[in-house]
């Protein structure tokens, strides 16, 4: 298909290329525009029907729309534009520089204009800025046969006709109505007689995270958002939620890395922003990582005389820091679906306690046997009992104390206004690195006088 495309550019075909492009999807359509040469992509875009052409502009990454917008007329760019949900518009601006988000408003109607402002003005964590106000409002007097007039009227320029929302003369949400409702009742009954009072909403302040568990929650296709007076302003959908879901699946996943969250894609992303996005972590984690260093050294008379000991220091360090990571991923997933809160802070740590004592006796019991057997038996390692003894004591001791601050951090963290994601792997490995060698060192001189 590809080549096809390029064969047909390359010879001036249009009407075919034409006929070709505008069978495929706007999301399909976006990949093969990829590799056209960027001075023909304009040429590209414009044979393009027009509501395909805002569907698959829509379908774009940043890069390429800012190079579509610098090559726009005033009068292609508004074409565009006016072809666009006010959301769609709103995710354009935002990922532009101040100058071409200025002239992408500059070419909106000014309702359109007003809606977009008003949704820009939102915070970006909050269930406004996620809104669209293109959605389908009845009255509750009104019968179901008009209300499927009104749908059909007003329906091609709303993003969703299969949910309509019931409002009084305030803009009040009172009710709901679906298409199943309206198809299901008798022309004649009113929209009051068949709508469900019962209405679930989110407010525009509400955080976007706690707003999507929502769509998992009620399994909705578009939620509607109300402000302080519970007007309604608008409605979120299905497809928004699931761009925030993968934004901030993203967002955890990088933090838990230790690298700092970027909104583009690894390939579009150069060296020196993925060099600075890594960077501060790993300097911090890197200097945090010498207090291990210093207490090696503080010991090292001690570990002189039983050199033994310093061959156990990475595998204590590796338990604890995966036993900690275990128990800070558990929690941090579990705090981002609303399973757990502050509240359950005592039944998360008598729970993780609980599995530590179970998780560490096993190790420690599988390490003195590991000792026992294959280094002293098999290999001759020559590994004193008391040694083993100590060993097996800090790993014990280390997984429990691990397991208890992987638990324990992130929801302090999150209670404080933090987010529990920076607790996870890479923070948490470092201090129970630290805290696993004191623990080492502590039953070593106690066990073994030293």
């Amino acid at each position: 298909m590809e080549e096809k495309i390029l064969e047909l550019l390359e010879e001036r075909r249009f009407t075919e290329l034409k006929s070709i492009l505008s069978e495929l999807n706007p999301a399909d359509l976006v990949e093969y525009l990829e590799v056209i040469p960027q001075n023909e992509l304009l040429l590209v875009f414009r044979i393009l029907p027009k509501e395909l052409a805002a569907d698959t502009f829509v379908e774009m990454d940043s890069d390429m729309q800012k190079l579509l917008i610098s090559a726009f007329s005033d009068k292609e760019l508004r074409d565009v534009v006016s072809e666009l949900f006010v959301d769609e518009t709103v995710d354009v601006i935002e990922e532009m520089p101040a100058s071409v988000a200025k002239r992408i408003i500059s070419q909106a109607d000014p309702q359109t204009r007003r809606e977009i402002n008003q949704i820009l003005a939102y915070p970006d964590d909050s269930a406004g800025s996620l809104i669209t106000t293109e959605y389908v409002d009845l009255k509750k007097h009104i019968t179901v046969a008009d209300a499927f007039k009104h749908i059909k009227d007003t329906g091609p320029d709303k993003e969703t006709i299969y949910t309509a929302y019931v409002t009084d003369s305030r803009r009040k949400l009172i009710g709901v109505v679906t298409a199943k409702d309206l198809l299901l009742s008798s022309p004649e009954q009113t929209i009051e007689e068949i709508m469900d009072e019962n209405v679930i909403f989110a407010h525009t302040s509400d955080d976007k995270e706690t707003v999507i568990q929502m769509f998992d929650k009620y399994d909705f296709l578009a939620l509607p958002v109300v402000d302080n007076e519970e007007r309604l302003v608008g409605i979120i959908t299905v497809d928004d939620a699931i761009d925030v879901i993968q934004e901030e699946a993203t967002e955890d996943i990088e933090k838990m890395a230790a690298i700092v969250p970027s909104d583009k894609t690894y390939l579009k992303t150069g060296v020196f922003s993925t060099f600075a996005s890594r960077i501060p972590w790993l300097l911090f984690l890197m200097l945090s990582a010498t207090f291990t260093g210093w207490i090696i050294s503080s010991f090292e008379t001690k570990l002189a005389i039983v050199p033994a000991l310093m061959a156990f220091i990475p595998m204590i360090m590796n338990t604890g820091g995966n036993s900690g990571s275990q128990s800070s991923v558990t929690v941090i997933r579990s705090l981002s679906l609303g399973d757990i809160e502050f509240k359950d802070s005592i039944r998360v740590f008598f729970k993780e306690f609980r599995v530590s004592i179970l998780c560490g006796i096993v190790l420690s019991v599988a390490n003195y046997a590991k000792i026992m057997l294959l280094d002293n038996l098999l290999l001759g390692s020559g590994i004193s009992n008391t040694v083993a003894i100590v060993v097996s004591f800090t790993i014990l001791a280390t997984v429990v104390f691990a397991k208890i601050v992987g638990c324990l951090l992130p929801i302090v963290a999150k209670k404080i206004g933090l987010d529990p994601t920076v607790m996870a792997s890479p923070f948490i490995t470092t201090l129970v690195d630290t805290v696993s060698l004191l623990i080492y060192f502590a039953f070593a001189s106690a066990i073994l006088n030293l």
